[in-house]
């Protein structure tokens, strides 16, 4: 297949480096060592659009596709995670839920506010005790009259907690099947609904100006309107709502791969040693390429991935490949990245000791390397 960018694709992803390290890179570091939201930042992606990307004009939306903002993802975790993580979660997690499900009034009701920024959707989807199986729900949804009644926990949920996160799609078991089998539902909860408890946020090792909290939902009372799609069908609607983040969280690994490189590059050729830079050295050389030549296939995994999407082909293959990869690239170049700047990629002042902290989640969240291995080995007929 043809990667090679459109003018427009090419002009978003212009728009996006230079706001990246013009506006991102300077002021980052801050939020991130104080372990703050940068709100600012956002505000500023919002007017710029990248919230709205791939959902229709008529909601609010850029009329873009999943490609322009897989591109806009790269670009943002070049420079930073944090920032890319809350606009991953806030479009792939948060808002195409509604776009993919939801009824016409949902969509007008939420959508156009998503799209602009103003407000950022969660995905109540992990708990405590069923991290990679999501079949294992615990959290329960009774219906009572026009009600559901909603009670659980959820864990690990990005966005959760800002002073604009507008409501929380969580999945719940609504019934039992024939078989006994749980039967899961999605429904909306908006932020601030009696009985929901945002938990303070965790401790973290990376993406400390990201979002990120414990949910519990105690006698969580909200419309029965506020269903997601079909009921019972919940399990299925996550499922593919997590294959399309699988290709947007490769997107952002590959940039966050990039500026491994971008940094190791920049430092090489200017730090001396035995009076030469080390970029004269062979041992870095062979490094940067190693490290360049493992963007380029990430960067040609999430393409591939997000072009079978786009054209209505099976795509889930290739996007739990493009995970496996691009998240295994962005721990190795991580790792060689701090090792060519030495004892300086061990300080909090260069990017990449942010980039190496920020790497390792990457191998987890989205579904883990070990369950994309099992959805490659199941596509392949033998899982």
């Amino acid at each position: 297949m043809d990667h090679r960018l459109s003018p427009e694709h090419e002009e978003l992803r212009r728009t996006v480096e230079a706001f990246a390290h013009d506006v991102v890179a300077p002021r980052i570091a801050e939020h991130y060592e104080r372990h703050t939201f940068p709100y600012e930042i956002v505000r500023e992606m919002g007017r710029m659009g990248l919230f709205g990307l791939p959902f229709p004009e008529e909601y609010g939306g850029m009329g873009g596709d999943y490609l322009a903002l897989c591109l806009a993802l790269e670009e943002l975790a070049r420079v930073d995670s944090s920032v890319a993580i809350t606009l991953e979660a806030a479009v792939s997690l948060g808002a195409m839920p509604i776009h993919r499900f939801g009824t016409e009034e949902q969509k007008r009701q939420w959508l156009p506010r998503l799209c602009a920024g103003e407000m950022l959707g969660a995905f109540g989807l992990t708990e405590p005790g069923c991290g990679s199986d999501a079949s294992g729900t615990a959290t329960t949804a009774v219906r009572d009259g026009d009600t559901w009644v909603i009670n659980g926990t959820k864990s690990f949920i990005t966005n959760s907690g800002t002073d604009i996160t507008g409501l929380i799609t969580v999945t719940a078991v609504t019934g039992r099947g024939p078989d006994s089998s749980p039967l899961i539902s999605t429904i909306i909860v908006p932020a601030g609904t009696p009985g929901l408890t945002v938990a303070p946020p965790y401790s973290k090792v990376g993406w400390n100006a990201s979002d990120t909290h414990e949910l519990s939902l105690a006698d969580v009372r909200v419309p029965a309107a506020n269903l997601l799609g079909e009921e019972g069908r919940g399990y299925a609607q996550f499922l593919r709502i997590l294959d399309e983040g699988r290709i947007a969280i490769s997107a952002l690994s590959t940039g966050l791969a990039q500026g491994c490189v971008d940094e190791s590059l920049a430092y090489a050729r200017t730090r001396t040693a035995f009076g030469r830079p080390i970029a004269a050295n062979q041992a870095i050389q062979f490094k940067l390429a190693d490290m360049e030549a493992r963007v380029h296939t990430s960067r040609a995994a999430w393409r591939d991935a997000a072009s079978r999407l786009m054209a209505g082909e099976p795509f889930k293959k290739a996007a739990a490949i493009a995970k496996l990869h691009s998240s295994d690239v962005a721990v190795t170049n991580a790792r060689e990245a701090t090792q060519i700047h030495g004892g300086y990629g061990f300080m909090n002042e260069f990017p990449v000791a942010r980039m190496w902290r920020d790497a390792k989640i990457l191998e987890i969240g989205e579904g883990t390397s070990e369950v994309q291995r099992m959805l490659i080995a199941r596509e392949l007929g033998v899982g």
